[in-house]
């Protein structure tokens, strides 16, 4: 488990069990360990880690069975808080986290595509991890429209969850072009990697429920350390 995360630590642990289900290291019918043994691996209370199975139970992906125990169960589409977090660690999986760099208002870049009227963006910028490993920095473009102020007090590991819960704003869809690209020159001491390094590169278009372009992002990952996935129709 993170031990900076925002969110509470049962959300930490529901969304690690569902990357972890997604990523094919909890299978289909799998048993869980009993909860005591299962809560003294993971390192938290036993009540956090029941309040944790309840939210993937909710979400259809555990099934409990009286005196026998607690078993997976897959679908197709995870409501997750980090459902459109597509980076994994080489072998699968891992919590997000992320160390915010820096929070500005400032004119939208010239090279991004529309994602709103207004012109200005809120820009955030983060080093993202998967567990422990620094995996990605990451700078995220929001419709100045869509928020009077952002501070770095409203942010927590998830943005979405950030937009859904503070602004009112669901992101329904995303495009993710997916290529390689330098690191930028700010990029931190601490993602081990200088800049002008060439990685891997995400571009993503963000669209809310009424399919406006509302967010824009970039983000450079480091190949030999974490992985690009999407999964689709996979029962």
């Amino acid at each position: 488990m993170a031990k900076t995360s925002a969110l509470p630590k049962y959300v930490q642990v529901s969304e690690m069990l569902i990357r972890e289900i997604a990523a094919g290291h909890l299978a289909d019918g799998a048993r869980l360990p009993p909860e005591r043994e299962m809560a003294d691996e993971l390192d938290v209370a036993v009540g956090t880690l029941r309040k944790a199975l309840a939210e993937i139970e909710s979400k259809g992906l555990l099934e409990r069975v009286q005196g026998s125990g607690n078993y997976i169960r897959h679908k197709p589409v995870i409501d997750s808080v980090y459902a459109f977090f597509r980076l994994e660690l080489l072998r699968g999986g891992g919590l997000p986290t992320a160390r915010l760099l820096s929070v500005d208002c400032l004119p939208k870049p010239d090279d991004a595509p529309f994602f709103g009227d207004a012109l200005q963006g809120h820009r955030i910028r983060r080093l993202r991890f998967l567990d422990d490993t620094s995996i990605a920095v990451e700078e995220i473009w929001l419709d100045g429209a869509r928020a009077e102020s952002v501070s770095t007090k409203d942010l927590s590991e998830s943005l979405y969850h950030f937009y859904r819960h503070k602004l009112g704003l669901v992101i329904s869809s995303v495009e993710d072009r997916i290529g390689v690209a330098d690191l930028p020159d700010w990029t931190p001491d601490a993602f081990g990697l200088t800049a002008g390094r060439t990685v891997g590169f995400i571009e993503r278009t963000g669209w809310d429920a009424m399919q406006e372009p509302v967010e824009y992002s970039r983000t450079w990952f480091a190949p030999d350390r974490a992985r690009y996935v999407s999964r689709m129709g996979k029962g």
